[in-house]
């Protein structure tokens, strides 16, 4: 049905790759992106350095690859004849880790139209997750599908999820966020349902992975775009922080935080807070869960949602900047966010003892020291060029940027998500524009719902939408210069573009572009 096209880079590939550990679903083996092996951190598909397999694929997709029993699987859109802005039916797929070969393929359809290559989400978003002999793919437009590892079906069921759901695996179920009220014909999901009902809210919901029934449903309304992580606490119960808030008239209530049980979707406890935008990941760092609100990370008590403490990301902040061609020392102040936004979506991570996010406003990205209240910013280019044989080019900032890709009648700054030093084109293998939404053109940083970063050893990775993957020592001393170790890439500047967190098992990492699976390391 597919050509597959394999580039092998890598001398004396065995049949399995010999695994650490693997990473069977979204988050990682604990579900939180984030393992104690080390992975390789300097590495170029444009050189074909440290590349040991990179498949080319037919469509257009945006799965975070999950890696269990030497087998790798994601999923990407049936293969388009034109250029199209809309899909339903998905392709899951599985291949083999070490060497990338195609194992097998099923079609998943779907009934809901959702954006091709969409900057906040698509039919095939949602990563699977491997639970002892079987792989669950969800297509975000409805569909739910259980296989045996071998690609044997087992069950189905027609669920609509939300696109930016990343599923994970809990006594015997996958947890994901389910939605009631469908995008419109143009994939969109309009205002329209602003005042619903509580029996149309967006909850969490959990399937018993051995029939496909339902386990349970969260009590509480969560928002489409927040990523709730399992998380225990110190008394023994498995948690996961929601939240409600957000754009699009999303009618969820109150908006704020909710801690609901993974025994059976039961609210512990809820946090009122007003206009909050929940487009995060949710963690917990020694009984407090980290939340970003309005210009503060608010550490919240776990077991009672009373706020502990509030800690000002935006004023007088010591940050380290990159002006003109050198670095320099600085404390900074950021205005408040349009909306309350204040993060980009998806952008942040807890790892140790450290919070990490992406700034909304600027190319920062920040780290708070959650024993010590400090935070730090450091400037990273929104984007690199890189090409053979040549010098690589950062962009820094609006001077030097090519224009805008959206037109404008009158002349205006550019925002930050146009700068550029090439847009991304949104073309899949075959040179078809498959692009619903013309904001994927963007760098990644600003308005968009971003990669979730990983976290391998000492090292932090950043994935952004121009396909390229920042690495930091996240224990530095310092948040400067010297704790980004590389800028790497996942192909050339304009054709890499991806919306997929990167995966580490076995030693290698393993990122998924609109036009190919990567395979990186030895």
């Amino acid at each position: 049905m597919f050509r597959w096209h394999v580039w092998v880079f890598a001398f004396g590939i065995v049949s399995s790759i010999v695994s650490a550990s693997d990473w069977p679903q979204g988050g990682g083996p604990t579900g939180d992106f984030q393992v104690p092996d080390s992975a390789p951190t300097s590495w170029s598909v444009i050189r074909g350095e440290q590349i040991a397999w990179r498949n080319e694929l037919p469509e257009t997709g945006q799965s975070p690859v999950v890696v269990a029993d030497g087998r790798a699987f994601f999923s990407h859109y049936v293969s388009v004849s034109e250029e199209v802005k809309v899909g339903t039916d998905i392709v899951a797929c599985c291949v083999d880790a070490a060497t990338g070969q195609p194992r097998w393929q099923r079609v998943i359809a779907g009934q809901h139209p959702l954006r091709l290559s969409g900057c906040f989400s698509d039919s095939t978003s949602p990563p699977a997750v491997i639970s002892n002999d079987r792989v669950i793919f969800i297509n975000a437009s409805g569909t739910i599908a259980c296989f045996s590892l071998d690609g044997e079906p087992i069950w189905s069921r027609a669920i609509l999820t939300a696109g930016r759901t990343i599923p994970f695996l809990h006594e015997g179920n996958v947890v994901f966020i389910r939605q009631i009220y469908p995008p419109d014909e143009t994939g969109n999901f309009t205002h329209e349902h602003e005042h619903a009902q509580k029996q149309e809210w967006t909850q969490l919901q959990a399937l018993d992975i051995d029939t496909g029934e339902i386990a349970w449903t969260s009590e509480c309304g969560v928002n489409m775009g927040c990523l709730p992580l399992p998380q225990q606490r110190s008394d023994g119960i498995w948690v996961a922080l929601v939240g409600r808030g957000g754009g699009h008239g999303p009618p969820e209530r109150p908006e704020g935080v909710s801690m609901v049980s993974l025994a059976d979707g039961h609210t512990l406890w809820s946090l009122p807070l007003e206009g909050f935008m929940s487009t995060m990941s949710f963690g917990l760092f020694e009984n407090q869960a980290v939340v970003y609100h309005r210009g503060e990370c608010l550490l919240v008590d776990a077991f009672s949602g009373v706020i502990n403490h509030r800690i000002d990301m935006l004023n007088d902040i010591p940050a380290r900047l990159h002006e003109g061609d050198h670095w320099t020392d600085a404390r900074i102040s950021i205005p408040e966010g349009k909306a309350g936004r204040e993060i980009t979506q998806g952008s942040n991570l807890r790892v140790g003892d450290f919070s990490f996010f992406r700034s909304y406003q600027r190319n920062l990205l920040g780290r708070i020291n959650l024993r010590s209240h400090q935070v730090e910013y450091l400037m990273l280019p929104v984007q690199v060029l890189r090409e053979r044989d040549q010098p690589d080019r950062a962009l820094w900032s609006a001077e030097g940027s090519i224009p805008s890709f959206k037109s404008s009648a009158k002349p205006r700054p550019l925002q930050l998500n146009e700068w550029a030093l090439r847009h991304n084109e949104v073309r899949n293998a075959r040179g078809l524009r498959v692009m619903g939404d013309d904001r994927s053109q963007g760098n990644g940083w600003g308005h968009i719902a971003s990669p979730s970063p990983i976290a391998a050893g000492q090292h932090l990775y950043v994935t952004t939408m121009s396909g390229l993957v920042y690495v930091l020592r996240w224990k530095a001393e310092r948040w400067d210069e010297k704790a980004l170790v590389a800028i790497n890439d996942l192909g050339p500047l304009g054709t890499a573009w991806t919306r997929a967190s990167l995966s580490c098992a076995g030693g290698r990492l393993y990122a998924h572009t609109i036009d190919a699976v990567i395979a990186i390391g030895p």
